[in-house]
């Protein structure tokens, strides 16, 4: 496993780097980050718990290890994040079905033997 504290430390300066390389593609990303921020739909805690089942989703760890902190920030708890993992296992596992389905699809698309 990942030290994760060193790992979040470590990500913040290669990102700035790749923002001093490409600002507009920080910048684009920022806007789309902190766009729901500015809604107050959701509030941080639930945008956070989402933010760590899509994290999970895309196997992203510089997502998890930001996310992770975040959510403790906005007070989510062990029992609130195991949660919303459970349901990012659940829609892996349902697309792992639907995909499955394209599959015997494809199969009985096949010609004739």
């Amino acid at each position: 496993m990942l030290d994760w504290n060193e790992y979040r430390k470590q990500l913040g300066p290669r990102i700035g780097e790749l923002g001093k390389l490409t600002p507009d593609t920080l910048a684009g990303y920022q806007t789309i980050a902190n766009a729901g921020n500015k809604t107050g739909h959701l509030d941080a805690k639930t945008r956070e718990l989402i933010a760590l089942a899509v994290a999970v989703t895309t196997r992203c760890d510089g997502c998890i290890a930001v996310h992770v902190a975040a959510a403790d920030k906005a007070g989510a708890t062990r029992e609130e994040v195991a949660e919303a993992l459970g349901v990012a296992v659940a829609l892996n596992a349902g697309a792992a079905m639907v995909y499955s389905a394209r599959v015997m699809d494809a199969m009985a698309e096949l010609p004739p033997k």
